[in-house]
């Protein structure tokens, strides 16, 4: 005899392509929604991480009760944004935007850009959506180059920024 459990599971999930909830994270895009005097508009990317925000809370301890201590929320915390691509030249609207901003030496202020992030799904369609508020790089690193391997050179770019907003 079949296990209702299992069956019903089977028929519900069936893959990607008949179940709406679940969205192939390879299919996606990044846009510069730009900056205040400049837009960056490189939007190909291998590789997004940091759409993580998290509550901090603060453990209070209660009199006479030692069983357990009352955790508080404070605030939301969001981690940095990591974009990974390939190495591009030198005429990247975000590369000369990394560039002022690291080599600059604050002479001028850090243009801080808003980002949108679409999870696609299987027709191109938005299936989720992330707007980033003021991000600006904090960190620039060029991945190993490793004679061993036959990899594209990578260049992974962190940003800061004020919060995230789910928009779908």
């Amino acid at each position: 005899m079949a296990n209702p459990a299992r069956s019903s599971t089977r028929k519900t999930t069936g893959g990607s392509r008949n179940n709406p909830y679940l969205t192939p994270a390879f299919y996606f895009t990044v846009e510069f929604l730009g900056s205040k005097s400049s837009s960056p508009k490189d939007s190909s990317f291998l590789e997004v991480s940091g759409l993580s925000p998290e509550i901090e809370t603060e453990s209070v301890v209660e009199g006479g009760e030692n069983r357990f201590t009352y955790q508080l929320p404070k605030q939301v915390k969001y981690p940095k944004l990591v974009l990974k691509r390939g190495i591009l030249d030198m005429n990247s609207p975000l590369v000369r935007w990394c560039r002022k901003t690291f080599e600059g030496g604050y002479i001028e202020n850090i243009e801080p850009a808003d980002l949108s992030i679409r999870l696609l799904d299987q027709k191109g369609d938005p299936a989720r959506a992330w707007d980033i508020v003021s991000a600006f790089p904090t960190k620039w690193d060029v991945e190993a180059f490793n004679s061993t391997k036959n990899d594209i050179a990578i260049e992974k770019i962190e940003l800061s920024y004020n919060f995230l907003v789910r928009t779908k």
